[in-house]
């Protein structure tokens, strides 16, 4: 298999370094980075997961979670291995924390696959898909020249630069906001809350952006921190959507799951500034999982089977009072 040359790095003597995130990994001879899938071989870093698929499978695109961005479809999910934190409460570290097997499907197998399947956009999600960079690149062309969207669930840990080159390929992105507080990020999941908080202000002005935010007890729920978490989301506009996620004790976590309660606290908070908020991994209220008008709170979207079914939009607008819906909605819905 043609080796592919990594992008953003530079050589150290018989080092190099990774400049595509913060990591800022050195990585000696015949050594990988951090993500595991950045390797130096012979002086250059090579990325040695380019293609390299460990996951394939058809999700409707609510899983991701995606509310509002195509709502009702089916969406190609792909996955490699790796991921650049060290999350103790990863729900995938089977493929994100170790080098798996995989089979190789280069971007044009990728985008025959995504027609074959017949779904409207293609995510690369389940571990870490900045790390595949080289690859989004490569497949993310390919698939947008073709009419597919791409979309992203990502940690947004992407340093400016990479991300301003992803970014003319990106449709929409769910990306997790762990926490609001920067020791979080550096003692807990091994990151950097600044470049995080970045993605989400640079992604937010180029494609659709959704928030996740997965809350562990004792770790990031208190209420002061929801509701600064709360500010900053806000500050990107009242309709930014935000998911709130149920943790549940994984990996190296011990944690006991997150009560229904703090589920429910944080949602009440978030619903004080932002129109559209979520609850996940919890048997929801109507309110928790289903659009609503802002306007006049008519149902616009019905997801009571775990799909979205329009019930309550046309033409992209309330269908009860005329406001606009706030969907990204498909090319032929109504």
């Amino acid at each position: 298999m043609k080796q592919v040359e990594a992008r953003h790095w530079k050589k150290e003597g018989d080092r190099v370094r990774c400049v595509l995130c913060p990591n800022d990994c050195v990585i000696a001879e015949g050594k990988a980075g951090r993500c595991l899938g950045r390797k130096n071989i012979g002086g250059r870093l090579c990325a040695v997961s380019y293609g390299e698929v460990v996951s394939l499978a058809v999700d409707p695109i609510e899983k991701k979670p995606l509310y509002h961005f195509l709502p009702g479809t089916e969406i190609l999910s792909v996955a490699t291995y790796g991921c650049n934190l060290l999350c103790p409460f990863c729900q995938n570290a089977d493929i994100s924390q170790k080098v798996v097997p995989s089979r190789h499907i280069p971007p044009v197998e990728l985008l025959d696959l995504a027609r074959r399947y017949a779904t409207p956009s293609v995510a690369l999600t389940y571990n870490e898909p900045v790390i595949w960079f080289e690859y989004l690149l490569d497949a993310g062309r390919l698939l947008k020249e073709s009419g597919f969207r791409n979309v992203l669930v990502t940690n947004g840990m992407l340093n400016p630069e990479p991300l301003e080159e992803l970014l003319p390929l990106v449709d929409a992105m769910n990306i997790d906001l762990k926490s609001i507080r920067p020791g979080f990020y550096r003692d807990y999941v091994k990151g950097d809350l600044d470049t995080v908080l970045t993605t989400i202000l640079t992604a937010k002005q180029a494609c659709h952006v959704e928030l996740t935010n997965l809350l562990v007890p004792g770790r990031n729920d208190s209420e002061a921190e929801l509701r600064d978490l709360v500010d900053f989301v806000a500050g990107l506009g009242r309709e930014t959507v935000l998911h709130f996620s149920r943790y549940f004790p994984r990996h190296k976590a011990e944690e006991p799951m997150t009560p229904d309660e703090t589920l429910v606290k944080a949602a009440a908070i978030a619903r004080e500034k932002l129109y559209y908020v979520y609850l996940g991994n919890i048997a929801t209220r109507p309110e928790d999982r289903d659009t609503f008008c802002p306007q006049c709170h008519s149902k616009l979207v019905d997801r009571s089977d775990y799909a979205g079914h329009m019930v309550g939009v046309k033409s992209g607008r309330c269908s009860s009072c005329g406001r606009p819906a706030d969907l990204v909605l498909a090319l032929d819905a109504a």
